[in-house]
């Protein structure tokens, strides 16, 4: 067996409307909007000049990490909606290196905040052990289910 490859991964949703997507996630993870080819102002400039019709701007929408440290993010519409639970979910780390009653509290604060951003509070966990931590389940505006962690 030779020598193993790091790659690099973009995370993708499936969704109705990339662009309000992008904006919830953004907030949530402290991303931002990936800027427009180089030799644009803005995005509806660059789709115009590539003769996208209007009525495909919000085919799509990518979030990136402004320190480029951490994967990207890629929305993209698709005709139908969520019909069943994530096989795969994003766990949001809101409480790193806090435990108890400490990172409860720490999780609430941020399920607050999500809520107020449009997210869906579903389920409280409470630590089960040391390694198993509490947990706050939500999903974003379309459904798809996240955790707080």
């Amino acid at each position: 067996m030779g020598a193993m490859t790091v790659r690099d991964i973009q995370v993708t949703f499936d969704c109705g409307d990339p662009g309000a997507l992008a904006g919830f996630w953004a907030h949530v993870l402290g991303y931002v909007l990936q800027p427009p080819p180089a030799e644009f102002d803005t995005w509806e400039d660059a789709l115009a000049a590539m003769q996208v019709p209007p009525e495909r701007w919000n085919d799509a929408s990518a979030l990136i990490d402004p320190d480029g440290r951490r994967p990207g993010v890629f929305f993209q519409r698709v005709p139908e909606g969520k019909t069943a639970k994530n096989r795969v979910h994003l766990d949001v780390r809101a409480a790193e290196g806090l435990d108890g009653a400490e990172r409860m509290a720490a999780l609430e604060r941020e399920c607050t905040r999500l809520v107020a951003l449009g997210a869906t509070r579903l389920e409280r966990h409470e630590a089960i052990s040391l390694l198993q931590g509490g947990h706050i389940v939500m999903a974003d505006p379309e459904g798809n289910e996240f955790c707080l962690d």
